[in-house]
């Protein structure tokens, strides 16, 4: 008995050691047939780099249909530009206004018109216009000036007129046949007097077709300002212009008048025209130009 229980003990313990050697086989053979399945059912290396690549493309790059944060944001950034720009113009509009009421309450200073005049809404010369205002009005100024035009306040409302025509002073009312309306060439009026300029208008007016005119220079009667030399040599024309003068000497306050070797003043008025010595030459004797000059 002792020696049958002996051999069987000895069995017992080989075949755990069979197992033990087994297992490892098995396991091999297991790992061996899963590796050769998975390569067999694996794409090759190309196909998994064009993957990962697509993948990060389509993860980069915004959707054609518009539709990503890039574009919102984009899109978004333009539409706060447009609406900040809107929201500054409508406030340098409300400024421009602010500015506009405060000149027009603060007008305290009147002036006289010396022409009639249009008025505009604004000073820009694109301003439309709105009516206008006749010679020897007394208006209310603000003293703001911008593209040669002055602002004005009538019945309380901003209006731009031309500059260079209101005076301190009102104008003289002209007589049938006079005008203190502005001129084609507003030039042959600098340096000018207030006479002066009356003579001008009026005979621009009276006869539109002297187109030459001399006005201030640093000779004689003209370095005064009070002096005027309306350019011809037709005879019938430069007559008819020192009538004109001569029947308005008082209105013009005419000093003299000189044409054709001829003066005429007011002082001696009624001795009519009266022949001056010749002084050499066909200006310097007024055959080419009738000389007016005023008080």
């Amino acid at each position: 008995m002792a020696e049958h229980r002996h051999k069987r003990d000895t069995d017992a313990r080989r075949k755990p050691r069979a197992a033990t050697v087994a297992a490892p086989l098995a396991l091999l053979a297991t790992a061996s047939a899963v590796t050769i399945g998975v390569l067999a059912s694996s794409p090759d290396p190309g196909s998994l780099l064009a993957t990962r690549d697509a993948t990060t493309i389509s993860r980069a790059t915004p959707a054609v249909d518009g539709s990503s944060d890039v574009a919102s944001r984009a899109e978004s950034r333009l539409g706060s530009r447009v609406e900040r720009a809107q929201l500054q113009r409508a406030f340098d509009r409300s400024q421009r206004r602010a500015v506009t009421r405060a000149a027009v309450r603060a007008a305290d200073t009147r002036m006289w018109t010396t022409a009639d005049l249009n008025l505009w809404l604004g000073a820009a010369k694109d301003a439309a216009q709105d009516g206008e205002i006749k010679t020897g009005k007394r208006i209310l100024v603000t003293g703001r000036k911008s593209d040669g035009r002055v602002e004005v306040a009538i019945d309380g409302q901003s209006r731009w007129i031309t500059a260079g025509y209101l005076s301190d002073e009102k104008p003289p009312t002209a007589p049938a046949g006079l005008s203190m309306a502005p001129c084609p060439d507003p030039g042959v009026e600098n340096g000018l007097t207030k006479n002066a300029v009356y003579v001008y208008r009026s005979v621009c007016h009276a006869f539109p077709q002297i187109t030459s005119y001399g006005g201030w220079d640093g000779h004689g009667e003209h370095s005064s300002g009070k002096a005027l030399d309306i350019m011809t040599s037709d005879v019938t024309l430069g007559t008819a212009i020192a009538d004109f003068l001569r029947s308005h000497a008082a209105e013009l306050q005419l000093y003299d008048i000189l044409w054709r070797q001829r003066i005429f003043t007011q002082q001696r008025g009624g001795e009519g025209w009266r022949t001056f010595p010749d002084r050499g030459s066909a200006t310097a004797n007024h055959f080419d130009h009738v000389h007016v000059s005023t008080y």
